[in-house]
């Protein structure tokens, strides 16, 4: 049987209790993995100076695959983010995270099925920063000045939002290939082109003539804020969604919002050369230690991991036992109770070991 070579980033927080049940689980599936762990993070920035050590590229670059636990992030001081980090060293463009609904999840919504398809690698997520009263800043703001003949105050921090046809080609590209391949209907593309003109007015003019390359699938783009406000009120409408970086991590929060929050919603980075796999949610790390946090993001994220792998057999056999534990409520964490303090809410290890029972069954 073949064995699949996977690196695999623990995380740090809760991110190493995540961790174990997803690999658990995935190897109750019967596919084999070898597993080539490495450490990232906050702890390992103590230890080795760096919160992504080379190691850790050179392993997803070997493998071509690999599989990660949440890692820290700090809010406005700090490292920038590793998971950041990640998608552009290895050029991994695509951000998948499909948001779909569960039996027995608590959510205002039912019958949610969406997939947001994320550009990973430009926009203001693209990391070109000025700092406030830098020369540098000063500079750029000269220029802008001169060459736009629009003022910009003196005390102004700035970023640069690059929108180029090749990250759009690829980005709507790979949207519609993912809507082939699973039988999706419509792909609908997110901008705010009524206002940035050369930026999102640029996105918004690929994404059309890329659509135009697949005329089995319907194409819509919608306006951003209006797309905000059409989830909520009628979500059952769309189906694919492709959008710029900044655009596509705050939608796909609020599509979590939809299925019930974060703790559901599986992610995966996948670019030219390999794929990095992983929850859409932080490492919470007041909760180090207490198995008791969800395991159903990164598990579910295990899930896309074997059908990019092509095990789409053993993928369906691991989603339906999330499901299926998920719907009779029982063996859940306290997250997933009706009441938050349900003392019978189990903990992190024992709800997937739940699901791996579902799966001998």
């Amino acid at each position: 049987m073949k064995s699949y070579r996977v690196t695999m980033i623990p995380g740090d927080g809760v991110g190493p209790e995540l961790a174990a049940a997803a690999q658990a689980c995935l190897e109750a599936t019967g596919v084999k993995f070898d597993w080539d762990i490495q450490t990232a993070g906050m702890d390992v920035m103590a230890q080795e100076g760096t919160p992504l050590p080379e190691r850790v590229l050179e392993s997803i670059r070997k493998n071509k695959i690999a599989i990660k636990a949440p890692l820290t992030t700090p809010v406005g001081t700090g490292f920038r983010s590793v998971n950041v980090a990640l998608r552009k060293e290895l050029d991994l463009y695509a951000c998948l995270r499909p948001c779909k609904s569960y039996e027995g999840v608590r959510s205002r919504y039912k019958n949610i099925d969406l997939v947001i398809v994320r550009e990973n690698t430009e926009d203001l997520y693209a990391g070109i920063e000025f700092q406030k009263g830098t020369p540098e800043a000063a500079e750029l703001i000269a220029q802008i000045e001169k060459l736009s003949k629009k003022k910009i105050r003196p005390d102004s921090g700035l970023s640069i939002k690059p929108i180029s046809v090749t990250g759009t080609e690829r980005i709507v590209k790979f949207a519609f290939e993912y809507a082939r391949q699973y039988k999706r209907k419509k792909v609908t593309a997110v901008h705010k082109a009524s206002i940035m003109k050369f930026t999102d007015g640029l996105y918004l003019e690929v994404a059309r003539e890329v659509a135009k390359k697949y005329p089995d699938i319907e194409f819509e783009d919608r306006i951003v804020d209006n797309m905000c406000m059409q989830l909520v009120q009628k979500p059952e409408l769309y189906d694919v969604l492709v959008l710029t970086n900044l655009y596509g991590d705050i939608v796909s929060d609020l599509c979590a919002g939809l299925i019930g929050g974060l703790g559901v919603a599986p992610g995966a980075n996948i670019g030219t050369n390999g794929a990095l796999f992983e929850a859409t949610h932080g490492s919470a790390p007041k909760y180090k230690g207490l198995n008791k946090l969800n395991p159903t993001a990164v598990i579910l994220s295990g899930v896309l991991m074997l059908r990019y792998l092509g095990e789409t057999e053993a993928a369906e056999r691991l989603e339906r036992a999330v499901a299926e534990v998920i719907r009779e409520g029982k063996n859940v964490t306290y997250d997933m109770k009706a009441d938050r303090n349900d003392p019978t809410a189990v903990g992190t290890k024992e709800m997937g070991e739940a699901i791996i029972e579902k799966m001998g069954k």
